[in-house]
């Protein structure tokens, strides 16, 4: 048997459907589900029950796969660190992060890192949507949340403030708000839900929390859009500090309430490292987390397990 033979059966496995995993690897469905036949005649076990409409694991199945992925984990360990062990890391490297962030805070950072490491190839998979790490063969998220969710290993890389912005064009036609009672007479652009809710937090420095329902005609989904929707006067909006950091400084944009914190989620978000779950981090990997540690994290950040809840 060939290990790429076990490879292919938990990738179908993890997918959950042939097509799904012909998907990840770019071939025809009906080629993945011939080679995942003749794997099975080699076996001598059907590791798979098909049915016109779903394809499960075997009861077999379950036990070559559960046998077998330690195998395959000690397998990559002992060849990533082969490998490191006389050159750079290397390989193809699919990291994933929200589009805002990615474009702000990592594009900038690339060309350092690939000069660094010439010998990994880097796929950014830009999305605003949660990618499942897993099913899309992901090894490296940056998510931003107060806490991250799921079975993987995670460490901050920084933490999130959050700015009530708006123009002095748009103050000097609607007014400054005093308090943030006030933008109840304000038309507010908010994020999509569930990113940002009707209610927005506000926390002075005793730490009082108020709680402000906040209305508006104008609602986007991207992070990056309401910027641009801030910036040409449309209105307040709840921004992070790692993108409207330049607009704040050059005076395009104003910080409504600089002595209250802000926030539509929690106050203590943060953008978060997450990588799937296993007993050693690839060199690629590694270099990576480092990396964008080194540009942008902070010196209390700090590594943890998450599991599910």
């Amino acid at each position: 048997m060939d290990l790429n033979d076990f490879r292919l059966l938990h990738l179908v496995a993890r997918q959950g459907s042939f097509a799904a995993a012909a998907r990840v690897m770019s071939v025809d469905p009906s080629a993945v589900s011939r080679n995942v036949a003749a794997i099975e005649a080699k076996l001598g076990l059907r590791v798979f029950q098909r049915s016109t409409r779903r394809l499960s694991v075997s009861e077999e199945g379950a036990v070559l796969l559960a046998r077998t992925a330690p195998l395959l984990e000690e397998f990559d360990r002992a060849l990533d660190q082969a490998r490191t062990a006389r050159r750079a890391p290397s390989g193809r490297l699919r990291m994933t992060a929200s589009v805002a962030f990615g474009e702000v805070c990592i594009l900038p950072h690339l060309a350092a890192f690939r000069t660094a490491y010439p010998d990994i190839t880097l796929e950014l998979v830009l999305s605003d949507a949660n990618v499942d790490l897993l099913a899309e063969e992901v090894d490296l998220a940056v998510r931003l949340a107060p806490a991250p969710e799921g079975d993987f290993i995670t460490t901050r890389l920084c933490d999130t403030r959050y700015h009530l912005c708006a123009t002095p064009d748009y103050l000097d036609r609607c007014g400054l708000p005093d308090t943030p009672r006030d933008l109840s007479a304000h038309d507010c652009l908010r994020m999509t839900r569930p990113y940002h809710a009707a209610q927005w937090l506000f926390r002075d420095p005793a730490g009082t929390v108020s709680e402000v329902a906040v209305t508006g005609s104008l609602t986007i989904s991207n992070a990056l859009a309401l910027r641009s929707a801030a910036r040409q006067g449309l209105g307040p909006a709840l921004l992070a500090d790692w993108l409207v950091a330049e607009d704040l400084a050059a005076g395009r944009l104003v910080d409504l309430f600089p002595h209250l914190r802000a926030t539509a989620t929690g106050f203590e978000t943060a953008a978060w490292l997450l990588y799937p779950s296993r007993s050693y981090l690839p060199g690629k990997t590694r270099v990576m987390v480092d990396f964008l540690k080194s540009r942008l994290g902070q010196a209390s950040s700090h590594v943890t397990k998450v599991s599910p809840h």
